[in-house]
């Protein structure tokens, strides 16, 4: 008998996994947690019936994720990462020598437990002396802080459930202020091919807007994560993505990725037309 992973990513879309074994289930105080181990992606993290990640393309989102603030901004040392506790992005900032503290702050304790366990290859730096691991609400965590970082990564679940609150415009407000003068905010953008998904983006956007200066979309292609095409948010007080990108600086780096590299950096930046129509759309809340 064979046995399949199904995810509804709208109520007309099926995406399906073919599965070699269930590893793990629990239902923790926060949400369903299970991996399981696919033929063609290799162990799959699964929240709630949502695919959160797969270990043959987690790389390209936590790349993205990291890569390009730190690529905008060599000088950042103190990172926040709201969510992420899979480790994939804490594995990605590791990486840079120039960054000396990373807080990360997950609601869910088990879902690090699990991913020590059974996701070690994204797991693999929570160890590291430089991160410091909170288990509370983000949301909270982020009100009492005051121009403290250099970056904030908000590496959350879609916007309903645990995550909810880390969509919400009182909780980008608190990063803005928990940023100091030179700080960048990155978060996962949701996507715009599928309706429900592009209100949740439209939303999103036009919050952020209204705190930062500048705030931009970029882009990559994740093959697991729904129609995949997915969006990054980029905003900051002071550096243009684009025009402020260090390239050379990253290059002498030496590091070795899958997905990101100087070229794709901007390209990234490059939206097809149907997304700048969406985001023309978006207003900030409040405007007329």
């Amino acid at each position: 008998m064979e046995l399949w992973f199904t995810e509804n990513h709208t109520d007309s879309v099926r995406f399906s996994i073919k599965i070699k074994r269930h590893l793990f289930s629990e239902q923790s105080e926060f949400q369903k947690i299970d991996v399981l181990e696919s033929e063609e992606f290799g162990r799959m993290l699964v929240l709630d019936g949502y695919l959160m990640l797969t270990e043959k393309d987690e790389y390209i989102y936590h790349e993205m994720i990291t890569h390009v603030p730190l690529s905008v901004n060599p000088d950042i040392k103190r990172v926040l990462v709201i969510g992420g506790g899979d480790g994939g992005a804490v594995r990605e900032l590791c990486r840079f020598r120039n960054v000396e503290h990373i807080d990360m702050v997950e609601i869910d304790k088990r879902v690090v437990e699990v991913c020590r366990e059974y996701l070690q290859k994204t797991a693999c730096s929570l160890d590291d002396p430089r991160v410091h691991l909170y288990y509370e609400d983000g949301l909270k965590f982020v009100r009492r802080a005051e121009n403290e970082y250099d970056l904030i990564i908000v590496d959350s679940t879609d916007p309903f459930g645990p995550g909810e609150g880390l969509f919400t415009k009182e909780f980008y407000g608190n990063c803005y202020k928990a940023l100091n003068e030179n700080g960048i905010l990155v978060n996962q953008h949701e996507s715009t091919f599928y309706n429900e998904y592009a209100k949740a983006m439209k939303r999103a956007h036009s919050r952020i807007k209204s705190f930062f200066p500048i705030a931009l979309v970029y882009q990559a292609h994740i093959p697991t994560y729904p129609s995949g095409h997915w969006l990054f948010g980029f905003a900051s007080k002071k550096f243009h993505p684009v025009n402020d990108q260090n390239a050379e600086w990253w290059v002498e780096q030496g590091l070795k990725t899958g997905y990101y590299n100087r070229f794709i950096h901007s390209g990234s930046f490059a939206l097809a037309q149907n997304v700048r129509d969406v985001l023309r759309e978006t207003k900030e809340e409040g405007a007329k």
